[in-house]
């Protein structure tokens, strides 16, 4: 980088940290969403699609540190586009550096940086992004003419050059995942409006293939989701930031990747990308496979029974319901017995507060209690929710 030319961009990028930084000490308003571990696991929060000045993004990498450091993040991945530079007059070619930058500025802290890169052509396979890959310089980007400050691609890219960086991520050992399937790009004249193309069959069937984003920058992804169920992939959910992050979503927290991992390590989180062990998180919304929804929303609650006798000899058992989660969980309770002042047995679990239920009509004196729930706002597939369900023992009255 020219010293003299430095721009005023990442000058700005550069002051953003330091203020950002004296902000969150000064007024203590850093706020992390908590989430439990489930059964033999840890819950790590990843953000594997992030942008820089090192392609098309406008803050510097240690700034991408520092939000997953005030966000409470484990794990981010720096993804540059290949085949993109947005400041090559002031920036030397380099898709490790961003990479190398973040690291050292995680040095002192607890985030994990993961190397990626973005492959980005503006046709069939279209994006995807490659993590833990070992040199993302090394990934050809033979389908371009021009990516100095505007992408031009070749008239007729080959499937050869359009796959070459699959392949050479995949030899390096790279996670390959589909981002954000859309039909901005899509040619529905040469492909039809099938987002998982021949090509993409073609990449699942040797192995170029691993996971889908069916959340980018919170905006949940409805095929994503389908084509994630259908082939088997692992799920994702990123932010993709180019800016700023905390301005983007300074009314909620950022879309995370919810990885659960038997260590907290890089290793640990690429074993948990391999097995399917992820869950997306955005907004209020949970969306992943049925076992790890399950564990999680059960590892959130702290359930609690407790037997009453009311002035007149009604018996009654109170349900005293802890969500020690950062997620409000909107639920349908059902049980053997009748709910007290719950029209239609719905109600929300907020964070981190007690809610208590009433169950009356008991014609006999049970010592446990089935509590069913269907979680509106946790999705085990595109159109089921979670339902599950907790035997909470009920002890003699005191």
């Amino acid at each position: 980088m020219h010293l003299k030319k430095l721009s005023l961009l990442v000058l700005s990028s550069l002051l953003g940290v330091t203020t950002a930084a004296t902000g969150q000490t000064a007024t203590g308003t850093e706020q992390h969403v908590k989430l439990p571990d489930i059964p033999g696991y840890e819950t790590l929060k990843c953000d594997f699609h992030l942008h820089t000045v090192f392609s098309d993004g406008h803050v510097w990498p240690s700034f991408r540190v520092h939000e997953a450091r005030r966000d409470g993040l484990d794990a981010i991945s720096i993804t540059e586009h290949i085949d993109y530079e947005g400041y090559p007059e002031e920036i030397k070619k380099d898709y490790s550096r961003s990479y190398k930058i973040a690291s050292e500025a995680a040095s002192n802290s607890n985030v994990i940086i993961i190397q990626g890169a973005e492959i980005s052509p503006r046709t069939v396979p279209y994006h995807h992004n490659a993590i833990f890959v070992k040199d993302p310089n090394k990934l050809p980007s033979d389908y371009m003419k021009d990516g100095k400050k505007k992408f031009v691609m070749r008239d007729n890219p080959t499937e050869k050059q359009l796959l070459a960086p699959f392949k050479e991520a995949k030899r390096q050992g790279a996670f390959i995942f589909y981002n954000h399937p859309s039909y901005r790009w899509w040619d529905k004249e040469k492909h039809g409006l099938d987002l998982f193309s021949d090509l993409h069959v073609k990449m699942l069937e040797q192995g170029l293939l691993d996971g889908v984003e069916v959340v980018n920058s919170g905006v949940y992804n409805l095929e994503a989701h389908r084509m994630a169920e259908k082939y088997n992939l692992t799920m994702f959910a990123n932010s993709d930031e180019h800016h700023d992050i905390s301005h983007t979503y300074r009314n909620s927290h950022r879309p995370m990747t919810l990885v659960f991992a038997s260590e907290r390590s890089e290793a640990g989180i690429e074993q948990a990308l391999k097995d399917r062990r992820t869950a997306v998180y955005f907004g209020d919304y949970l969306v992943g496979r049925k076992q790890e929804m399950d564990a999680l929303f059960k590892a959130s609650l702290e359930v609690m029974a407790e037997k009453k006798t009311r002035s007149g000899g009604e018996p009654v058992i109170l349900l005293h319901i802890r969500n020690i989660s950062g997620i409000p969980y909107a639920v349908t309770c059902s049980s053997d017995f009748d709910f007290e002042n719950l029209p239609l047995n719905r109600i929300t679990l907020k964070p981190y507060e007690t809610t208590t239920l009433t169950l009356k009509t008991l014609w006999q004196e049970p010592h446990e209690v089935s509590l069913r729930f269907d979680v509106g706002n946790i999705l085990v597939s595109p159109e089921k929710g979670l339902q599950t369900e907790l035997r909470v023992r009920v002890p003699e009255e005191s």
